[in-house]
């Protein structure tokens, strides 16, 4: 079923929305909660709160790219699991890699006069990803957005790891440098 479609089942308040949101996009959601969160249980609960959340904000909201708008809901649903299960541990796991390589390309939360809002450093990032190939641009939407390991990104693309690796630290460099941050 098309997108809009299933948006149009959503505004009829039909549950069958659900149904089909969960076979177009349920496995994609679940391989996303279960990158971020390791554990496939954490994973399909996340998903069951994406679920929950698309039926409460469709209607109003009326999401132009709805397989985007799903990715952004379980990203941010897994990713609040992920920090409330490691409140007090911050150790080995592929999330805390992945912030901590963003890390050096934004703001410090304590400097003030650095801080932008969310949606300016989205759309920031935006129009910068616009400026990279679109090889350097797919590698990096895949390691931090669908938080892809650097392995399976190189297998995907036939590529070497350590071509995978340069280019996100090129990009990060350069993102850094975009957005006003220090060499290093």
């Amino acid at each position: 079923m098309e997108d809009e479609a299933i948006i149009e089942l959503y505004f009829a308040r039909d549950e069958k929305a659900i149904t089909e949101t969960v076979e177009k996009y349920g496995a994609r959601c679940r391989k996303l909660g279960l990158r971020i969160l390791g554990n496939p249980q954490d994973a399909e609960e996340c998903c069951n709160d994406v679920w929950l959340r698309v039926w409460n904000t469709i209607p109003p909201q009326h999401p132009a790219h709805f397989g985007a708008y799903l990715v952004k809901l379980m990203r941010n649903a897994a990713l609040n699991l992920y920090e409330k299960n490691h409140a007090e541990k911050r150790g080995g796991a592929q999330t805390a890699v992945l912030l901590d390589e963003l890390a050096e390309c934004l703001a410090a939360p304590d400097d003030v006069e650095a801080q932008i809002t969310e949606a300016e450093t989205g759309e920031m990032l935006r129009i910068f990803l616009r400026t990279v190939s679109d090889e350097a641009k797919n590698i990096f939407i895949l390691r931090y957005v669908y938080m892809m390991p650097v392995k399976e990104i190189a297998e995907t693309y036939r590529i070497s790891v350590s071509k995978v690796k340069v280019s996100l630290y090129r990009t990060r460099r350069e993102l850094r440098d975009y957005l006003g941050g220090e060499q290093l």
